[in-house]
């Protein structure tokens, strides 16, 4: 079954930087657009960057635009978020999922998503 595995968050000083990886298995991970979402108890799941299958087409949320960067090595069924400049208000358990349909771009699964990694963004 589809497995989505995530790592490398923490606990980082504003302006800091992470990034994050997510491991994928139980699918063929290049037939599928990936996501990178985030959850905060009072702010809900928001979505924050999506990759193509093959890596040429990148999307952001604006909130995150210009300081986060989305890539993935098919290769290595491996997805990642770079993460500069951190602000406290990026402080959340971000997860990875795929899209709902390969091939094509749809829209989010939130049932494909992994357990999560928390990102602290504080002094």
């Amino acid at each position: 079954q589809v497995q989505l595995v995530e790592s490398g968050g923490g606990l980082v000083q504003p302006g800091g930087s992470l990034r994050l990886s997510c491991a994928a298995s139980g699918f063929t991970f290049s037939n599928y657009w990936m996501y990178w979402a985030r959850q905060t108890p009072g702010k809900g799941l928001e979505w924050v960057s999506r990759i193509s299958r093959d890596g040429r087409s990148t999307t952001y949320a604006d909130s995150v635009k210009g300081r986060f960067t989305i890539s993935r090595d098919n290769a290595k069924n491996t997805l990642y978020l770079q993460m500069n400049t951190l602000k406290p208000e990026d402080t959340a358990l971000y997860y990875c999922a795929r899209d709902t349909t390969a091939w094509v771009l749809t829209r989010l699964d939130y049932g494909s998503k992994g357990q999560g990694t928390q990102v602290t963004v504080s002094s």
